[in-house]
């Protein structure tokens, strides 16, 4: 065989009209040699024959392994099949027969007709944020991007329990002013999985009109919108950042989001907030009647005159022990009714495990207790309790005998 040095030589003196015999003389090869390498399309390369290798008694059985388990670490194969040699050779032939035995899962390019769907993700920003009790926590944030537009809200919230997973996805569908006719969400559990709702949810969805689509495993493409924003908000908006509380959070991740949905999105080629406004035209509206959400209980208040909601403690006006109770909470109140009438308010606490306490509730506690540990007065008998003796003469007929001297 030639060297690619004289394939190109033979091939630039051919065309330069030099006899293929007079090449051949040239450099010393015969004129068969010449006529091939003019005639070849392609410059000249070794190929092995191919023939056995240490690799090749192990094959089947790594085939076999294979056919069960597609994913099977190399490591572990080498393991089960007794490999001794070199372990990259044996991983560089695992990986060449791995994706003839691992099924096929094709990635659909998918678009989005207006007002059609929004999907529904939580994201973690990796920075924890201080909270009422001097603590720092890692806390979700509830994004909706609407799929034809890639307009996106977004929110701190406290928890992914149902409660606040509903009362975010109201405030932030209440901010793009229309209700997409399809949300989708993964399996989260607050949600649903599968066939199963999460208490409230089907109720929450059927008020809105709209579907609730949750997405089966493996199947990132449907909400990839949404995801690709995630990781953009941790490159765009995380960096140089600190934030003092939730609501610091949320009021810079707002402002933020007023300028990021003004910026061309290369794949749609245009800025989300030029195509809200077809967007929301092909939604629904938002539901005439108010929506009943958040978290919801009641309960006879105890003599320590607290509620619970979530993990916290919230006071109550004593003057409520053993009576039923209506405690309601949003995402940033708890309120505590009796018979309509509110009797205790506070602002929610997002720390976990803590006692809030109105001073005005511990005063009348106090009040309360100083009555009840004051001795009671028993009233005496009065004169007007002693009967007059003339009275059981007359009831026994004897009121006129005389007395005996």
């Amino acid at each position: 065989m030639i060297t690619l040095e004289d394939w190109a030589l033979i091939r630039r003196l051919a065309a330069e009209g030099v006899p293929k015999a007079r090449i051949a003389e040239r450099l010393g090869i015969s004129r068969t040699t010449v006529i091939k390498a003019v005639n070849s399309d392609a410059p000249p390369r070794y190929v092995r024959s191919p023939g056995p290798t240490s690799f090749t008694e192990f094959e089947p059985h790594v085939r076999a392994l294979l056919a069960d388990v597609p994913d099977m670490p190399a490591t572990v194969l080498a393991e089960r099949v007794g490999w001794s040699g070199s372990i990259r050779w044996f991983s560089d032939n695992v990986r060449r027969l791995r994706p003839e035995h691992r099924p096929i899962d094709p990635a659909d390019r998918l678009t989005w007709a207006a007002g059609d769907a929004a999907q529904c993700d939580l994201w973690f920003p990796p920075r924890k944020i201080p909270l009422e009790d001097g603590t720092t926590k890692l806390l979700p944030v509830l994004v909706i991007t609407a799929a034809h537009s890639r307009f996106v809200t977004g929110r701190m919230i406290p928890t992914r329990k149902t409660e606040d997973l509903l009362l975010g996805s109201w405030e932030l569908i209440q901010q793009l002013g229309r209700v997409p006719r399809r949300l989708i969400w993964d399996n989260e559990p607050g949600i649903g999985r599968g066939p199963r709702r999460a208490e409230g949810v089907a109720a929450f969805m059927g008020t809105l009109a709209t579907s609730l689509v949750l997405l089966p495993p493996r199947y990132p493409e449907s909400k990839g919108v949404v995801e690709r924003r995630n990781g953009w908000f941790e490159t765009s908006f995380m960096p140089g950042r600190t934030f003092r509380s939730p609501g610091d959070f949320n009021d810079q991740f707002t402002d933020w989001l007023g300028k990021a949905n003004a910026r061309v999105v290369r794949t749609i080629k245009a800025a989300p907030t030029d195509l809200i406004d077809a967007d929301r035209a092909a939604m629904l509206a938002l539901p005439p009647i108010p929506l009943h959400l958040g978290w919801r209980n009641k309960i006879r208040l105890g003599r320590d005159y607290y509620v619970r909601l979530d993990t916290n403690d919230y006071s109550v006006d004593p003057n409520l022990i053993g009576r039923m109770v209506d405690v309601a909470a949003d995402l940033d109140r708890v309120r505590v009714r009796a018979e309509g009438r509110i009797v205790a308010e506070h602002a929610r606490v997002w720390a976990r495990g803590t006692t809030v306490t109105d001073p005005a509730h511990v005063e009348t506690a106090g009040w309360l207790r100083k009555q009840f540990q004051q001795p009671r007065v028993h009233v005496a008998a009065g004169d007007d309790l002693v009967r007059d003796l003339s009275d059981y003469d007359r009831a026994f007929g004897i009121s006129g005998v005389e007395e005996i001297g």
